[in-house]
């Protein structure tokens, strides 16, 4: 469950080492403007020399690609955390506080400590003249206070490398390539290749790159990239791991990721031997059948496999594919936000339909910059209800500080996704669609699913908590 931590402030201080939790999401409030996004490494490294170079004390394991970046970041740091490595995890973006971001041993930062990393890498930046994107500041942070953690290792997220992305100065042993998709169906192959080459800043000299991408020139492409910059290239993720139903098919490869980069971390990057209980260190020399006295240990003192260990995963993430306890109706959160985020929503609701028959189902969609204003979403739609029954309900998205763009066409959306099948109406707000979604569906046996961005999340548990006071 996210943490519900006050993000607000009257009053907007200048940067000191002093500074207090509220006056630190104050000013990270108004950094989001796109005009203080850096393009370039030049002044960061210099920022980076002035925190005392954390970023040359790190063991990176990087994840970028489309979707299911923090999924497998949270993925990889419990399996690392289980093999007894210290792990500090970054994340973007965050649902409702910015302490979502920094996690250290998969717990959140708490609000002292926050405060107090990020007063420092603010402090170092005013010496250096520099104004910084809230993005910028909160990836330095990260990197300030695993390094002040000593952590033996860090999991972060790369979500600006179409840009510059600090956690880039770190030099990644590892490097993760979830799925490339952010292009439609009509994409040409011009298209599809920048959107691949952004993960150039990923992949460097010793790098060992992992990919599940399920297209086969995508992953030549990534291991043609690799072979230049001198890595290593690791074979593509085709399995998925076992987790629990329904989470198989949705989280599944996410998990595989996470279980070869965790397992090569442990096996080629760092000298600290596994714990007893490993679930994936081997020991080295062994080869061939155990030995009958390994056989006999091994039925006296049973270990838990990796696979029984994915039956019992759960991830820790808010608004990604999150059913929430105790609500009636049943409201599930998932922030998806383009068309293949949102292609394996469905499939999940519609896993959840196969095992429990909703006795209905609303969607409430509120999607930020027209994001889904896509031809492929409208087929995807369709098909979904012909399958399966229930209705849509497109709504405006509040502005907040990650958020400042336009409203989306609601009723243009309403308008073209019209068809015999599909059942879809335009709302002025998310109170009223709620309002609208649980008089429409069972309050034992339905279901309500809040989607379309990050924005639309944070905004329900900005009005769930406004109504319990």
């Amino acid at each position: 469950m996210v943490q519900t931590t006050k993000q607000k402030s009257k009053s907007v201080v200048s940067p000191t080492k002093h500074a207090s939790y509220q006056d630190i999401v104050a000013m990270l409030d108004q950094k989001w403007t796109p005009s203080l996004k850096s393009t370039s490494a030049t002044k960061f490294l210099a920022l980076d020399k002035a925190l005392g170079s954390p970023s040359k004390k790190l063991k990176a394991i990087m994840v970028g690609g489309t979707n299911g970046k923090s999924l497998t970041v949270n993925f990889v740091t419990q399996l690392l955390k289980h093999e007894g490595f210290k792990v500090g995890s970054f994340y973007a973006p965050h649902i409702v506080s910015y302490n979502e971001r920094l996690a250290y041993n998969n717990e959140s930062i708490n609000n002292a400590e926050f405060a107090e990393s990020t007063a420092e890498v603010l402090s170092a930046a005013q010496s250096l003249d520099m104004d910084l994107h809230a993005y910028d500041l909160l990836a330095m942070t990260a990197l300030h206070y695993f390094a002040q953690k000593n952590v033996d290792a860090v999991v972060l997220e790369a979500s600006h490398l179409n840009t510059f992305d600090p956690i880039t100065l770190c030099t990644p042993l590892i490097s993760i390539v979830t799925r490339i998709t952010n292009y439609n169906s009509q994409a040409n192959e011009q298209e599809i290749q920048a959107a691949i080459a952004e993960m150039k800043p990923l992949i460097q000299k010793g790098t060992w790159v992992i990919a599940a991408d399920q297209n086969k020139s995508t992953l030549q492409t990534i291991q043609d990239m690799t072979e230049a910059a001198n890595g290593t290239w690791a074979m593509p993720i085709r399995k998925l791991a076992t987790l629990q139903y329904p989470y198989e098919q949705l989280h599944g490869r996410c998990a595989a990721l996470a279980e070869r980069a965790a397992q090569i971390f442990i096996q080629e990057i760092t000298d600290q031997k596994a714990v007893d209980d490993s679930l994936l260190a081997k020991i080295k020399g062994q080869r061939g059948r155990p030995t009958l006295e390994a056989k006999r240990q091994a039925d006296l003192n049973p270990k838990k496999t990796i696979e029984q260990y994915w039956l019992e995963a759960n991830t820790t993430l808010s608004g990604r594919f999150e059913k929430l306890e105790g609500t009636k109706p049943a409201i599930l959160l998932d922030n998806a936000s383009n068309i293949d985020a949102f292609k394996n929503l469905l499939l999940g609701v519609r896993l959840l339909h196969y095992k429990q028959p909703l006795k209905g189902l609303v969607f409430i969609v509120g999607c930020q910059d027209n994001q889904l204003l896509d031809v492929d979403f409208y087929k995807m739609v369709r098909y979904f209800f012909k399958k399966t029954s229930g209705q849509m309900i497109f709504c405006p998205v509040a502005t907040d500080a990650q958020y400042q763009g336009e409203p989306w066409s609601v009723d243009q959306i309403t308008n073209d996704i019209k068809h015999p099948k599909v059942k879809a109406k335009s709302l002025k707000s998310l109170t009223l669609a709620l309002e609208f979604a649980k008089k429409a569906v069972d309050e034992q046996s339905g279901l309500i699913v809040i989607t379309g961005s990050r924005a639309i999340v944070s905004e329900y548990w900005r009005i769930t908590k406004t109504n319990k006071k």
